[in-house]
């Protein structure tokens, strides 16, 4: 069964395209206009073993919050046109993962309730051509897009780029899990209610 999608979305602001396939093998090319965020989507395509085609444009003159944005919804929303009716998913996936002094847990439920927990603190600041307020701005993002419950919590960390990295990985490691097919249930949505919808 194909699980890819592909997703467009325009408006005055921005202009976005995303292709992906859940059960790819970490294949990426993505074009946005900050570096930063490019750099980020290519470490989830990567850990996650997604095959990742991303374009964006977006009024970047005025900041990166437009663009950031409405390419997290547009990838949140690929994904769940992805899973389809979400037969034989895992749903959940949760991941703690270090990159050097930063620390970060991931918990990702599929099961169409969005609902988004940040407690990663941060200053106000910039990794490149990144606000670092912005990580917060797509995860909420992608959660809205893709139906799910996305929580992640702070451990450790200094290095701002390295804490917003590993915030990158652990999605796509938790993602992965969660979205992976489980043998012993190929048939069956994981729900007693039958529907994974709200």
């Amino acid at each position: 069964m194909s699980r890819r999608a592909e997703l467009q979305r325009e408006t005055k602001e921005t202009a976005v395209t995303v292709a992906l396939d859940l059960d790819g093998v970490g294949r990426h090319v993505v074009d946005t206009p900050v570096g930063f965020l490019s750099h980020m989507l290519e470490q989830l395509a990567r850990h996650g073993l997604l095959d990742l085609e991303v374009c964006a444009r977006g009024d970047v003159h005025v900041d990166g919050h437009h663009t950031t944005e409405d390419l997290a919804v547009t990838l949140g929303r690929a994904v769940a046109a992805a899973l389809g009716d979400k037969r034989g998913i895992r749903r959940y996936g949760s991941v703690t993962l270090p990159m050097d002094e930063a620390c970060v847990t991931c918990a990702l439920d599929l099961g169409g309730r969005p609902f988004f927990s940040w407690r990663v603190p941060m200053p106000k600041a910039r990794v490149g051509d990144f606000d670092t307020e912005l990580a917060e701005v797509f995860f909420e993002a992608f959660a809205r897009g893709a139906q799910c419950n996305l929580h992640f919590y702070l451990h450790a960390g200094d290095n701002l780029h390295h804490i917003i990295e590993v915030c990158f990985k652990a999605l796509a490691r938790a993602l992965r899990d969660a979205a992976a097919i489980e043998p012993r249930a190929a048939t069956t949505l994981p729900s007693t209610k039958g529907t994974l919808t709200e």
